[in-house]
């Protein structure tokens, strides 16, 4: 559905719509699909030196304020950026590489408003950075860590149970690379609490306190491996006895790489790293049927629409957000992934060149905000801040157009439709309704926007989101 702006710059303005709204299948010069650009920063503006790189993204919402942060990795530190208003973000400070060693693999995740990073060089160990030390920052400072752990050295990866205050450190240089959990309930205090090294080397992971349809395990703390050419699910709950669920292996092996599961515990999709090189297929997610921890097996393999090679996918709902290297950030509807079906529904290309499997572009993606605002982290570009455009399923769709014209009265604006409006809502940036008005099936609306503050806010109409808008 393509829409038309045209409003009083007595009233609103719009920000950019040229350079940044998905149009005819570009959003500047990105080649995108249902996704917009709110803002990108290069690493010059995060903190960056002449060769920075990026890698992992996360984020973080103050829960006093709402504000929401980006934390992007980058060769020789972590930067923290305040997205509230992510067509005008603010880059805060960075905390440095430990000993100030440089590593293009630098993975970071959040507990209780701790930062926790860790690095792929020597000696860094597990810094520890208190992220409300961010509140009322107005100019840019290179921070000091609160705390580091350094039971171990170099350590290529990091993920966090939220829910038990256990940190579990993969890929280090403890353990044959295998699980070197960290107790951090006291983030300050992190303290040495078990490895494991039964299945080698793991690479990526994912923790839950399991609530899935295998109601033998429900309420024991499950970890999910990507153990370079396996998956496996381990026990975790007893700390002093983890215990082997499950090995699973699948055909075409390159590189176990990264996982994550649905919402509903069913299925854990998984990314190879190797294997579109290796086989010369298209981006390949493999998704394992999780509904027998002890006995997983294989539901299907979804091919996406270029050769590009896949890294790090998040599920939220019934979608599937995967950061893809040169074929940028993928969204895959994957309601019906019962039936064995997962469709690209969206996309945004951070490396327009082309699609090829090499490994440049986006490294990762954090789609968990409250306010919509998706991040994506990209190696040579730095940090985008996108949006997806509308609902994307098809039974979401509003068939039809609107537009938003001018009104001479002042703090009106006129929405006219070809199709009956019976709703018009107005969010602002944090995703907080401020205004919602019903109507009686009319093709013609003046809205007052009087009560409104000065700021960016979100309109929809009949529950679809058809514009962006800024009052003045």
């Amino acid at each position: 559905m393509k829409l038309k702006l045209l409003i009083a710059a007595t009233v609103f303005t719009a920000y950019s719509f040229g350079q940044t709204l998905c149009s005819s299948g570009f959003a500047g010069s990105f080649p995108c699909n249902k996704v917009d650009l709110l803002s990108n920063l290069t690493f010059s503006q995060i903190g960056g030196v002449t060769n920075t790189q990026g890698n992992d993204c996360w984020g973080w919402t103050d829960p006093v304020s709402g504000k929401e942060y980006a934390i992007m990795g980058c060769t020789s530190h972590t930067s923290f950026v305040d997205i509230s208003n992510p067509v005008n973000p603010i880059y805060l400070g960075k905390v440095v590489s430990h000993n100030n060693i440089n590593s293009i693999w630098r993975d970071i995740k959040v507990y209780n408003n701790y930062a926790f990073i860790v690095a792929e060089s020597t000696g860094h160990g597990m810094q520890v950075f208190d992220l409300t030390r961010l509140r009322g920052v107005t100019t840019p400072q290179t921070f000091l860590p609160d705390a580091r752990y350094g039971g171990f050295g170099n350590c290529h990866n990091i993920a966090i149970n939220e829910a038990t205050g256990f940190a579990y450190c993969i890929g280090s240089n403890t353990f044959s690379g295998g699980i070197h959990a960290v107790n951090i309930q006291n983030p300050l205090q992190p303290t040495f609490s078990f490895g494991y090294n039964a299945q080698d080397y793991t690479h990526d992971a994912q923790i839950v306190i399991y609530n899935g349809t295998d109601t033998q395990h429900t309420g024991k703390e499950i970890f999910f491996g990507c153990n370079e050419d396996k998956v496996v699910v381990v026990d975790v709950t007893n700390k002093s006895n983890p215990i082997l669920l499950s090995v699973f292996n699948y055909s075409n092996i390159g590189y176990t790489h990264q996982g994550w599961l649905t919402e509903d515990k069913k299925y854990f999709i998984i990314g190879d790293e190797l294997d579109e090189n290796n086989f010369g297929f298209n981006t390949r997610s493999v998704v394992i049927d999780m509904t027998d921890l002890d006995a997983p097996t294989a539901k299907l393999d979804y091919f996406g629409t270029s050769p590009a090679i896949d890294h790090n996918g998040y599920t939220q709902g019934n979608r599937f957000h995967l950061a893809s290297y040169r074929a940028g950030y993928r969204v895959m509807d994957i309601s019906n992934i019962d039936n064995g079906q997962m469709n690209e529904v969206a996309f945004f290309d951070t490396f327009p060149a082309n699609n090829n499997a090499q490994f440049n572009g986006a490294w990762s993606v954090y789609p968990f905000f409250a306010s919509g605002t998706i991040l994506v982290s990209d190696i040579e570009r730095g940090l985008f801040m996108v949006r997806l455009s509308s609902s994307l399923t098809t039974n979401e769709v509003q068939k039809g157009s609107v537009s938003l014209a001018p009104n001479p009265a002042a703090d009106l604006v006129s929405l006219v439709a070809d199709f009956d409006i019976k709703t018009i809502a107005v969010f602002d940036i944090l995703g907080k309704q401020v205004l919602t008005t019903s109507f009686e099936n009319s093709t013609t609306v003046n809205l007052d926007v009087s009560s409104l503050q000065s700021g960016l806010y979100f309109v929809k109409v009949n529950e679809l989101q058809v514009q962006k808008l800024i009052k003045k």
